[in-house]
């Protein structure tokens, strides 16, 4: 059993039914939609399938669910759970009638009036001021891109190399999480240069680039659509025929969920750059040499890339291709642990020690593969796996996919030859 977290033994306490409302119950039936109580069995599976029920206190889904089930209004509304849990859906994986604990918790975190943890709101509202997520003015925004422009054209021999920003009629939109602007430029460098390699008819946006969406998180369905709407208008405004997202779990998981919920426009293939890595490697677009990755490295399955949105398989196969020694965790996919982080966790400072509490059981799957190098295909996830390799001082490389298959990369003949190498 592991450590708890302001764990109590605490002795089971009668239910006082004049707390009971059953208004309550109906008011969220109506706000979520679609929720049929009924389907419950108060069957325990809920709270078995979340692999952090038992980590620290205030973390029981089926607790949870019970409560809204009985209309304990004061107590739901009050309960930590809401904050607590990641909104991994691995519960849901477990329900023999399939309840999407997801759906429920987003929606009480939204649609009740309660105050939301951390600073989820803060950056909520700079990326509705300022178009991204950090806040990035367009200025900025060019710069950047100027600059990587300006070192591809160095590192990859070609003085005529440009970035595609506002292209019209390109077949894809390449969406992207705002830290690869103000903080990890070096990574979206390493993207356009597979881009680059394959030949790819791309574009980045110009006035809306940005997929994430903390409004996800929040569960504030007008300001997670105000967020999410402008960079879809933008896809319609240069004509590309489909919309690939970075490295991003949540980024993907809100470009899907805005596209099938609130979308009314033309329709676009959402597709996980992970996707398109794989098909060019199996089609040839590119090619890979595995013997360049030596290193044992297992990957992690991002919850809302994985588990919640079905890419089950793209992750693993770029990752075989591009390594001699790769590394399953168990279990993975669709029961894969979630990272201890999801839900906001990362913008909720107050819940740093809960955060890392639920890292120990992330760490001892990860332990099990003596693994040197995390693949983590996530922004999220990646800082929750940083601070874990601190806290714990595990002394893992944690890095995305794209710099191994970058590393990985065999030049095709075509390919120019920087000075040093004539």
């Amino acid at each position: 059993m592991s450590e708890n977290v302001n764990a109590e033994v605490t002795s089971l306490e009668a239910i006082d039914f004049s707390k009971m409302d059953p208004k309550f119950r109906d008011e969220v039936t109506e706000k979520l939609k679609n929720i049929d109580w009924s389907q419950c069995l108060a069957c325990g599976m809920c709270t078995a399938g979340c692999v952090y029920s038992d980590i620290h206190a205030d973390n029981d889904p089926r607790k949870f669910l019970r409560k809204l089930i009985l209309g304990m209004r004061e107590e739901a509304l009050k309960d930590p759970f809401i904050w607590n849990c990641t909104v991994c859906e691995r519960c849901t994986v477990e329900c023999p009638m399939g309840v999407n604990f997801g759906i429920i918790t987003r929606g009480v975190r939204g649609q009740f009036g309660i105050p939301t943890a951390g600073f989820i709101d803060k950056v909520v509202n700079e990326h509705i001021h300022s178009g991204n997520q950090m806040d990035v003015p367009a200025d900025e925004y060019m710069e950047t891109i100027e600059w990587i422009e300006e070192e591809l054209q160095e590192e990859l021999g070609d003085p005529n190399y440009k970035v595609n920003v506002g292209k019209v009629g390109a077949e894809f939109i390449f969406g992207l999480n705002a830290r690869e602007i103000k903080y990890y430029s070096h990574e979206l460098q390493e993207i356009l240069k597979v881009f680059y390699y394959a030949k790819a008819d791309y574009t980045l946006g110009l006035h809306r680039w940005d997929c994430t969406n903390l409004g996800l998180f929040s569960g504030k369905n007008d300001d997670f659509c105000e967020i999410q709407r402008p960079f879809f208008e933008e896809a319609v405004r240069l004509g590309v025929k489909k919309i690939v997202v970075t490295e991003c779990g949540h980024a993907y998981k809100s470009t899907r969920l805005f596209y099938e919920k609130f979308w009314d426009g033309p329709k676009f293939p959402i597709i996980s750059v992970l996707e398109v890595y794989d098909e060019w490697i199996k089609n040839g677009t590119i090619k890979v040499d595995p013997s360049k990755n030596t290193e044992p490295v297992t990957v992690h399955d991002p919850c809302n890339l994985v588990r919640k949105s079905g890419v089950l398989e793209a992750n693993r196969n770029v990752m075989k291709a591009i390594s001699s020694d790769f590394r399953e965790m168990y279990p993975n996919r669709m029961y894969n642990y979630c990272c201890g982080a999801g839900g906001g966790g990362m913008a909720m400072p107050e819940k740093k020690a809960e955060r890392m509490a639920k890292a120990k059981r992330k760490i001892e799957q990860i332990d099990a593969t003596e693994a040197k190098v995390v693949a983590i295909p996530c922004h999220n996830c990646i800082d929750q796996f940083n601070d874990m390799n601190k806290e714990y001082k595990k002394g893992w490389k944690c890095t995305h996919i794209t710099p191994l298959l970058v590393n990985a990369l065999v030049l095709p003949d075509w390919a120019p030859k920087k000075e040093e190498e004539e």
